[in-house]
């Protein structure tokens, strides 16, 4: 069963720092895209950014981009986030999750596998 374990979220003031781990487990987790999703409350589940199997092309939403690293280890099973200069409107839960049909690799309908999420909170 795939399994999906978020971490390293927390609350910064603006212009702060995390990094925010997942830890995979129950599938072949390099042969697959990986995304991080944000939803804050009342607003629509986004993507944030989103790496191929191997790791050698990342895609991010205009939002984050120059500012979060998206990031894999496959020995590791483990996908990252670095969120670099965050800002008040970063605040939300983030979720990992495991792209399982083709299309967009920012559109969360084509993931099927995610996390619980970790709440990042940045203050101003």
């Amino acid at each position: 069963q795939v399994q999906l374990v978020e971490s390293g979220g927390g609350s910064v003031q603006a212009g702060g720092s995390l990094r925010l781990s997942c830890a995979a487990s129950g599938y072949t987790y390099s042969r697959n895209y990986m995304g991080w999703f944000r939803q804050a409350p009342g607003k629509e589940r986004e993507g944030v950014a989103a790496i191929n199997p191997s790791g050698g092309s990342t895609i991010y939403a205009d939002s984050v981009k120059s500012r979060f690293t998206i990031s894999r280890d496959n020995a590791k099973n483990t996908l990252y986030l670095q969120m670099n200069s965050l800002k008040p409107e970063d605040t939300a839960m983030y979720y990992c999750a495991v792209k399982t049909i083709g299309g967009s690799p920012l559109n969360p309908r084509n993931y099927g596998y995610w996390g619980q999420g970790t709440q990042v909170t940045v203050s101003s």
